[in-house]
């Protein structure tokens, strides 16, 4: 992830770019997909994605008193052991459907009992329930609470990548080269699905940044949609 985020007018995504031949790969469903993850976390351990600094920045007053947070796929904890750190008043609950994952945040030299609930679960199939107090989260599920959403938006680089490779799943869905899936949000996709499930939009952007690799000779644009949701 890149340590400086700038929001600029976006090019509309042309969905016509699509290759004339795509083939559409076989899914097979989540435990599919939770078996690559796994494999993922033993390959890479906490090595492959870096503390995420950033969120500090973007969205620090959410964070600046006393709050119970949930974050849904905590992987190896990049999200969660930097504002562990920097709000110490926080509780959080943390969650991934990859048990190695979960068993990196546990052995992580900060990680705290008092501080920290991690578990293991698939939010999209399981019961939440099962491991926190209903209603007990300020981001998510108290009235007034709030959803903080940041993923890969349409037109980032690495879909164009995936497409040309006919790694397509279906639409703006693929398969990486190491058997893990993405998904590329569009604004208005994420709002609807939002509003659908009763959340009120409260901010939606979409962040572009040009990295250039000099070594390969390649710019790369890559973007990232950010919002927030507030529960009624």
């Amino acid at each position: 992830m890149a340590a400086a985020i700038s929001v600029t007018p976006l090019v509309p995504y042309n969905r016509k770019r699509r290759p004339s031949a795509v083939k559409l790969r076989c899914y097979n469903g989540v435990e599919e997909d939770r078996k690559q993850w796994e494999k993922f976390y033993k390959r890479h351990q906490n090595k492959f994605f870096k503390d995420r600094h950033y969120l500090e920045k973007d969205w620090g007053h959410y964070f600046c008193h006393p709050k119970v947070l949930l974050e849904a796929g905590c992987g190896a904890g990049n999200t969660i052991f930097p504002l562990a750190k920097k709000y110490p008043q926080l509780y959080i609950h943390a969650c991934d459907f990859s048990h190695h994952a979960v068993t990196l945040v546990k052995s992580h030299p900060n990680f705290r009992k008092d501080q920290i609930n991690v578990f293991v679960c698939n939010i999209a199939e399981e019961n939440l329930c099962d491991h926190i107090m209903p209603a007990s989260v300020d981001i998510v599920t108290l009235p007034n609470g709030h959803v903080l959403f940041r993923d890969y938006a349409i037109g980032d680089y690495a879909q164009t990548m995936l497409m040309n490779k006919n790694q397509v799943i279906s639409e703006n869905f693929y398969f990486r080269g190491d058997g893990t899936c993405s998904y590329y949000f569009s604004e208005d996709f994420l709002s609807r699905l939002f509003e659908r499930a009763g959340f009120v939009v409260v901010d939606v952007n979409t962040y572009n940044k040009e990295i250039i690799n000099r070594a390969r000779n390649i710019t790369m644009q890559r973007r990232w949609i950010r919002a927030v949701f507030r529960r009624p």
